[in-house]
Formats: structure tokens, sequence, C-alpha cells
């Protein structure tokens, strides 16, 4: 299953390349700061892809996501105050009298100030980095959909909640950011042949077994142990991932999600020791698989198998 994957967040390639326009009103809501709301797990990507809006809407989003920013910044900077005098009373007493409470403190109180001054960096970051534009289950990503014939980018989270679900399916059914192909006329049949999306994405991140990896048997007494592979595209180019996506209402509010399909891997893939990947559809067949036709599945299983032809090379990430 396809755990995060790097997204374009480019919103003038997105909107040049693809013919799509930009949903600003959803992303206004995502990004909307009511009270009590918690931020939305947002890649630095694509809350900096509105740096220079020249239109009012756009303006907006970007002054939200700033009061959003300074919100964190505060919080990060209270939090650097208590785990620095934290760390100080650790020293302290190490200084006295060496325990084992006291190491524990200050390392707990070390990691927290470095995790807390890296976040603060990458706020005030001006400069983006590749991991700026990597997504995992819960962040949101600008996914593509077609509405009236006509494609829009919309914020959605990847974790796909399905309309009509409860909210609890998030925690009891944590893998539902991939909707697997032999279950999209189960579980997903509400989805399948009514709403479709594509996300577009660089490079994507499998957890693959070091000794299937390897391709080699568990030595006697040897645990098994997981790697992060990339794979991406060569040469690089951009890879349009079959979604399915739902619009969820309920007393949380209102939820736009999404889920990529995976299903049997390609070559490169299973030879690196994972048995599913996401499936990368043609451009050709971009318009029929975001305007699916409920009555023929069959067409849609037809784009799903003839998949972009790509070779991808992996290489094992941190």
């Amino acid at each position: 299953m396809c755990y995060s994957a790097q997204i374009r967040a480019d919103y003038t390639k997105l909107v040049r390349e693809y013919g799509a326009v930009m949903s600003l009103d959803e992303f206004a809501q995502l990004y909307a700061h009511d009270p009590g709301k918690q931020r939305p797990k947002t890649p630095k990507a694509m809350d900096d892809g509105f740096a220079g809006a020249r239109t009012p809407v756009g303006q907006d989003i970007v002054a939200k996501i700033q009061q959003w920013h300074a919100e964190e910044m505060q919080t990060l900077d209270e939090e650097l105050r208590v785990q620095s005098a934290r760390l100080r009373a650790a020293e302290d007493a190490l200084a006295h009298r060496p325990t084992q409470k006291a190491r524990n403190e200050a390392r707990i109180a070390g990691n927290r100030i470095e995790r807390a001054r890296a976040r603060l960096d990458d706020l005030h970051r001006t400069s983006l980095l590749p991991r700026d534009s990597r997504i995992f289950p819960g962040v949101y990503a600008p996914v593509i959909v077609s509405e009236q014939g006509q494609r829009v980018i919309k914020p959605m989270r990847y974790q796909c909640r399905l309309a009509g679900k409860p909210a609890r399916n998030d925690a009891l059914y944590p893998g539902t950011y991939n909707a697997r192909r032999d279950s999209l006329e189960a579980y997903w049949k509400n989805a399948f042949g009514h709403t479709h999306g594509v996300v577009v994405v660089q490079s994507f991140y499998e957890y693959v077994p070091r000794h299937a990896l390897e391709h080699r048997a568990l030595a006697a007494g040897e645990k098994a142990e997981r790697v992060v592979l990339e794979f991406a595209p060569q040469p690089p180019r951009d890879l349009l991932i079959a979604c399915l996506w739902s619009e969820w209402e309920g007393p949380e509010g209102r939820l736009l999600s999404f889920a990529a399909i995976s299903d049997e891997p390609p070559v490169e893939v299973a030879a690196a020791g994972h048995d599913r990947c996401i499936v990368p559809i043609r451009p050709a067949n971009l318009d029929a698989w975001l305007n699916p036709d409920p009555n023929d599945l069959a067409s849609l299983y037809r784009i799903l198998d003839d998949r972009e032809p790509v070779h991808l090379e992996y290489a094992e990430s941190a």
C-alpha cells in the first residue's frame, strides 16, 4: 500500500498543464481559522503555493495560512520556553546526583527542543525542499476532479471517509487511504463509477521487508525489518494516480477526502519485494476517468489496465 507520495503542488503548472481551474472557495474553507478548529494538516508546498496570490480570494487564503502559522509559532515558542526550563532543571540534577530519571528528562526535553526548532525553521523558510511536497495519510493534497466537464483542483485529505460512514471509521479502518482494486465494487461501490479524481505525484513510497528486498529468507533468529523505498519514474515525470473521493458531512463538519487505487504491482515494484502499487493512468484517459459512467464499469477497469507505461527506479529513503 502506498503510504506516502511526493505530490505536485505548483498550482500554476497544474492549471496550465492539465487545464484545470482552482476551487478557491474549497481552499478558503479548508484554511478558515474558526474558533476551536484544529489546523488542517497540509504540506508546506501546498501552503506556499498561494504565495504571491493576486486575487482577493487568493490573498485571503494567504492571510488565513499566515494566521495559522502565527498561532503555531506562538505555541512552539512556548514549547521551547517550557522544555528549555525542563532541560536546565535536568542538567542541574545530573550535576549534583546523576539518576536515570534526570537523564530521561534531559533526553526528552532535548528531543522536544530539537523538534520545535526544526518546525520553526520550516515555518520561516521560504525555499522549498523535496520533503515539503510529501503527503502521508491524514494530510491534504490538491486533487483534480471534474465538475460539469471542467477539470477542477480541490484540497482533499489523503484517507477517504465515504459519505454515510461514521467518523470513527478513520481509526477503525486506517488503511482507507488506498482502495484495493478487488474491493472497488464492494466497500468502494458508492464511489467507484461515481466520484473519481487523480492526484499528480512525482514519486511514491512503500514499506518493504528488507529480506524480501534482498531476495532471501529470514535468517535463524533474525527479526523482520521494514525499510522505506522511494519509487520514482525515470526519466522524471508526473504520474496521474487514479483515485476515488467522497464528500462527507456529519456533526464534525464537512470533509473532502480521497483514496488512491492500488492493484498488482509492476515488475520493478514486485522485484523490490512489494505486492501492491498505486495505478498511474494515461493522460489520454484522464477525462474518461474523471467523468465515469456508473453503468459501464468495464470501461473503467480498462482504463486501470491501460496504464501509463513508465519505468520505476527505487532508492532506500529515510
